[in-house]
C-alpha cells in the first residue's frame, strides 16, 4: 500500500505485512537529488522502513527553488545565481535524484505549489528591507535565519561585507525558503504524515521543512554524517547542532565507567590524531613535533600558552542564546586584545584546517581578519594558518588551557584532561566538565585566572570520558552498509533484502527511532569492542 498522492513512480516490490500498530507514514524529504551525502542513506532508509511495514514517500525538488544547499561555486556562480538562476544545474540535480529513487515512491515540490506561488514568493523576497531579512518570519517561521545561513554558506564567509551580489543572493535564498514553506504547508495539509526525515535540518530547504513540520505537529527526525566511518548522528525534533547541546545529561552521566569503556574511548580519541577510524578528518600527515612548530613561529614552548581553536567562519550560523560574543570573529578579536596586556602568557591561535580542506573552502579566513585588525601582532600572539600541517592535538598537549567557540574538538580534549573554556555553542557546554562563559565580562574574568595552576579534577575527567564515549559510540550510530565512494559521496553495499529487521543493530535503532520516537542511542556498551564493530548483525 502506498499513499494516495497525485502521482506515484513506485516500482518497488511489495513489503511484508506487519501489525497495524507498527505502521507509520514517513516522508523522507531528501529534496536535493544531487546531494550525494543523502542519496545513498535516504534510499536505504526508505527500503528499510518499507521492509518494516511503513508507508514511505520521498520528496524531491524538481527545479523549483531559485537557490538551495546545492548552490555553490563552481557549479553555480554568484553572477549566474542572481541573473539567469541555477536551472541548468537543477536539471542535473533532479535527474540524479530521480534515477537514485526510481524504484521508490516519489513526489516533487511542484505538485504542491499553486498558481501564483512563485510570483508571490518573488515579490515578498523583493519587498522585505535588507536589514530585516535575517529576522524575517513567514507564517510564524524563521525563514530569514535559514536564508541568511544558506547565503553565508554559498559565499563561504561569515557576513555580506564586501560582497556586491550578497544582498541579491540573500533574496534568492529567501524566495526559495518561502516556496519551500508554501509547498510543504500544502503537502502536510492534504496528506497525513507521521514523521519527516531530513538531512541537516538547517539551510534552505531543509531548515524550512523541519520548521513547517514542527509547526504542524509532525514529528521530525534529522540526520548528519558523523566522524567515525560508517556512522551517522540522528536527532529528534531539531538539527543535531541544537539537540547535541540540549540533550539531557541523564542520558549519559550515569553510565558505568568500566575499564573497557575507558580504554575504548581513549584508544579512539588517540586514533583521531591520524583519522584512522574516521571518514571526516583534515590532515593526512600531521606534524606531531609541537615544540618545534612553536619555536618556528617564534613562540616559547616552555612558557604557558592558551591554545585558541577556531571554527569555519560561515558554518551553521544559527542563533544560540548562550554565546558570549555575537560572532566567533568577535571572540577572536577580543581575545587578541586581551593578550596585548598579558605579557606573562602566550596566545596560540590554531585556525581550523577545514578553512582550506573542507568541502566548501572558506573565502573569509580567520588569519586574514586577524592581520587586518592587527597589522602588527602583539609579540606574545601567534597564528597557525589552516594550511599548516601542525597537529592540533599535539599543540593542545602542551597548552596550559584551551579556548573554543563551537568546535567539537572540545569533547576530545576534555576527556584527555585538558581544561577547556567554552565561549560559544560547543556541545560540551553545560555538561559539567568545561569552563562555560556566557558574557564577555565573564570570559575576561576567566582569562584573568590563567595560567591554570591545576588541570581538571579526576571527577571532571571521568565525566568528560563518559560524555566522549556517549558522543562517539552511542550517538554516532554505525550503519556499516553505507560506505564512502569518494569525497562527500556514499554508496550502499547491502542488497535491499538485507535491510530488513534484525539485519543490522544500528539500522534497527534508527528505524525504531523514526517509527516510534525511541532515542537514537546505540547500545555500544553491550558490545565487546565498539571500534571493531563494522559489519555486526543485530543481537537479541
Amino acid at each position: 500500500m502506498i499513499w494516495p498522492w497525485k502521482r506515484s513512480r513506485s516500482r518497488a516490490a511489495s513489503v511484508p505485512t506487519v501489525p497495524a500498530d507498527r505502521r507509520g507514514r514517513v516522508l523522507i524529504a531528501t529534496s536535493l537529488g544531487g546531494y550525494a551525502h543523502a542519496q545513498a542513506l535516504d534510499a536505504a532508509l526508505a527500503t528499510a522502513l518499507r521492509l518494516r511495514g511503513a508507508e514511505v514517500q520521498l520528496l524531491l525538488c524538481d527545479a523549483v527553488l531559485p537557490a538551495c544547499q546545492m548552490s555553490k561555486p563552481p557549479r553555480v556562480t554568484a553572477e549566474t545565481l542572481v541573473t539567469t538562476g541555477q536551472a541548468a544545474y537543477c536539471a542535473i540535480c533532479f535527474g540524479e535524484g530521480s534515477a537514485q529513487f526510481s524504484r521508490l515512491p516519489l513526489v516533487t515540490y511542484s505538485e504542491f505549489l499553486a498558481d501564483g506561488d512563485r510570483e508571490s514568493a518573488a515579490q515578498i523576497a523583493a519587498d522585505v528591507p535588507l536589514d530585516r531579512i535575517r529576522g524575517f518570519r513567514f507564517r510564524e517561521l524563521a525563514v530569514g535565519e535559514h536564508a541568511f545561513a544558506g547565503t553565508l554558506r554559498f559565499l563561504a564567509r561569515g557576513d555580506l561585507d564586501g560582497e556586491p551580489l550578497g544582498p541579491a543572493i540573500l533574496r534568492r535564498y529567501l524566495q526559495a525558503g518561502l516556496l519551500t514553506i508554501m509547498a510543504l504547508d500544502r503537502l502536510f495539509q492534504s496528506h497525513p504524515i507521521d514523521v519527516v526525515v531530513a538531512h541537516h535540518g538547517i539551510y534552505i530547504p531543509q531548515g524550512m521543512i523541519v520548521e513547517v513540520a514542527r509547526r504542524r505537529g509532525v514529528r521530525v527526525v534529522t540526520w548528519n554524517p558523523a566522524y567515525r566511518k560508517h556512522s551517522f548522528i540522528f536527532s529528534h525534533h531539531d538539527t543535531y547542532h541544537h539537540t547535541m547541546m540540549s540533550e539531557p545529561t541523564e542520558v549519559w552521566e550515569h553510565l558505568p565507567l568500566s575499564d573497557d569503556i575507558r580504554r575504548h574511548t581513549l584508544r579512539y580519541l588517540d586514533s583521531r590524531r591520524s583519522g584512522a577510524n574516521d571518514w571526516i578528518w583534515f590532515h593526512d600527515q600531521p606534524r606531531e613535533d609541537a615544540r618545534r612548530v612553536l619555536t618556528e613561529l617564534g613562540a616559547s614552548p616552555d612558557r604557558p600558552y592558551l591554545a585558541l581553536l577556531t571554527s569555519v567562519v560561515w558554518d551553521a550560523q544559527l542563533h544560540y542564546a548562550s554565546n558570549a560574543f555575537p560572532t566567533m570573529l568577535d571572540w577572536v578579536r577580543e581575545t587578541v586584545l586581551y593578550f596585548r596586556r598579558r605579557s606573562d602568557l602566550q596566545l596560540v591561535i590554531r585556525v581550523h584546517p577545514a578553512e582550506v580542506r573542507g568541502l566548501v573552502p572558506s573565502r573569509q579566513r580567520v588569519a586574514d581578519e586577524v592581520a587586518r585588525w592587527f597589522p602588527e601582532l602583539p609579540p606574545n600572539v601567534f597564528v597557525i594558518g589552516p594550511e599548516h600541517q601542525a597537529s592540533t592535538y599535539a599543540l593542545t598537549d602542551h597548552a596550559n588551557a584551551i579556548a573554543i567557540y563551537n568546535t567539537k574538538t572540545g569533547v576530545e580534549l576534555a576527556a584527555q584532561g585538558r581544561p577547556v573554556i567554552v565561549a560559544g555553542e560547543a556541545w560540551i557546554r553545560g555538561k559539567g566538565f568545561s569552563i562555560d562563559v556566557s558574557t564577555p565580562e565573564h570570559y575576561l574574568e576567566v582569562l584573568d585566572r590563567l595560567p591554570c595552576r591545576a588541570g581538571m579534577s579526576p571527577v571532571e575527567i571521568d565525566r568528560a570520558i563518559r560524555y566522549a564515549y556517549h558522543f562517539f559510540f552511542r550517538r554516532m550510530i554505525p550503519l556499516p552498509f553505507i560506505a564512502s565512494a569518494g569525497p562527500a559521496h556514499f554508496t550502499v553495499t547491502a542488497a535491499e533484502s538485507q535491510l530488513g529487521p534484525r539485519a543490522f543493530l544500528g539500522l534497527d535503532v534508527v528505524c525504531d527511532g523514526i517509527l516510534t520516537g525511541s532515542p537514537f542511542v546505540y547500545p555500544s556498551e553491550s558490545l565487546p569492542d565498539p571500534l571493531a564493530e563494522r559489519h555486526e548483525p543485530a543481537v537479541s
